[in-house]
C-alpha cells in the first residue's frame, strides 16, 4: 500500500542532492562518521581502563562505654515535727 519502488527512492535522492548539494551532504556524513569514531574510542578507553579498587570503609575508633554514675545515698526523710 505505502511501499516505495526503487524509482521513488532515486527521485527522492535526486531532490535531496538538489536541495543540499553534494558538498553539504558529504560534510554532514563526515561529521557523522567522526562522531561514531569518537564514541567508539570513548567506549574502548572505558573498557581498557582498569577498575580502581574500592576505598576501604572508614573505621571509627572504639570508645569505652560511659561508666555508670556513682550511687548517691538516698536523702534522709525529713521529720515534720512541730514544736508543741
Amino acid at each position: 500500500m505505502f511501499g516505495l519502488s526503487p524509482l521513488h527512492w532515486i527521485v527522492v535522492l535526486i531532490v535531496i542532492l538538489v536541495f543540499f548539494g553534494r558538498g553539504r551532504i558529504s560534510e554532514t556524513m563526515g561529521d557523522f562518521g567522526k562522531g561514531i569514531r569518537s564514541f567508539k574510542k570513548g567506549l574502548g578507553e572505558e573498557e581498557s581502563r582498569p577498575a580502581a579498587p574500592p576505598a576501604p570503609p572508614a573505621q571509627i575508633a572504639a570508645t569505652p562505654p560511659p561508666s555508670p554514675a556513682p550511687e548517691q545515698p538516698a536523702p534522709a526523710p525529713e521529720s515534720s515535727s512541730t514544736p508543741d
